[in-house]
């Protein structure tokens, strides 16, 4: 089976480069949210995305597209089945970490974690395993998940806080990032039992890298720990942001149904609209079985209440 999926940061003067070689490639342009914009020619899909900036190809013809169209034009050299000789870190063992929730009002805090070699590194890559935020479907979150999780060599953990533990334990910690790092070393503790002769774990940096060192030598795991921005390009880390997604997705679609309203993402309008609707439904005291009561949203929704 060829290649259906393919990132790569750009520079940001390539962008409007990029778009004049789609143009003039018969493609049609479109607009897609947090993108420059999005292009499809048949069943060949490109989007660039605000973020990086990172192009996003996918479908039957992204092999062809990237060789004689990306590599050449944009990035001026091979990159494709080059990936081992770039980045050797990425196909040795190790583990990859990374969250989901931590910006959500409602909903739980998940950290994921996920551990990779050479061959599994390989099949996930093949497979379209990427970051989570670049993968807008929830089937394809759920598709991605089952696929990590069947890899020959891949071994996972998955840590869900709901909101009523997360804000106890918000309580305790008085600090999110103390909080991140608790529940990132617990994963990493958790894989060090499934691989005990894994040598490195490679978490997204959240926070000042001694937070999660000393969260690490608390849980007494002793181990080669890496922490770097845009750390979901490893292919470890991209696979433990998915299945950071799909257990807090589910969450969010089960609490939906449980509670009898939606449960929008993020921390804006739309929650502001739905924490009142909770509440006239519920009142307030169950907020803390749903939501992150550390937020200014919750003094936005309680204070008028209470005017």
């Amino acid at each position: 089976m060829g290649l259906t999926t393919y990132t790569q940061e750009i520079e940001k003067g390539d962008v409007e480069k990029l778009r004049e070689l789609l143009l003039r490639g018969g493609f049609e342009m479109r607009e897609k949210p947090y993108a420059y914009f999005g292009a499809r020619k048949g069943k060949l899909n490109v989007t660039v995305y605000e973020k990086g900036p990172k192009v996003l190809v996918q479908g039957k013809e992204t092999e062809e597209f990237v060789k004689f169209v990306l590599e050449p034009e944009i990035l001026g050299e091979a990159r494709l089945g080059y990936e081992e000789v770039r980045n050797p870190e990425m196909f040795q063992p190790h583990f990859g970490i990374d969250e989901s929730g931590k910006g959500d009002y409602f909903g739980p805090l998940v950290i994921a974690g996920a551990y990779t070699n050479s061959e599994s590194t390989r099949a996930l890559m093949e497979a379209g395993v990427m970051d989570s935020k670049r993968v807008s479907s929830r089937d394809r979150i759920a598709n991605l998940s089952s696929v990590i999780r069947r890899t020959p060599g891949v071994k996972t953990s998955v840590i869900l806080i709901g909101p009523k533990r997360y804000n106890e334990l918000y309580e305790r910690f008085a600090n999110l990032n103390e909080l991140l790092a608790w529940g990132h070393a617990k994963v990493i503790k958790e894989l060090s039992g499934l691989v005990p002769e894994c040598p490195r774990a490679l978490s997204d940096q959240f926070a000042n890298p001694r937070v999660l060192e000393r969260a690490l030598a608390r849980q007494e795991v002793n181990m080669e720990l890496q922490q770097r921005t845009k750390g979901e390009s490893d292919v470890a880390v991209a696979a433990a942001s998915i299945l950071a997604r799909e257990a807090f997705v589910r969450w969010i679609e089960n609490g939906s149904e449980a509670w009898g309203l939606s449960f929008p993402l993020g921390a804006g309008a739309p929650v502001l609209e739905s924490g009142r609707d909770f509440i006239d439904l519920h009142g307030q005291e169950p907020l803390a079985e749903v939501a992150k009561l550390h937020f200014k949203t919750t003094n936005q929704l309680t204070s008028s209440r209470n005017e």
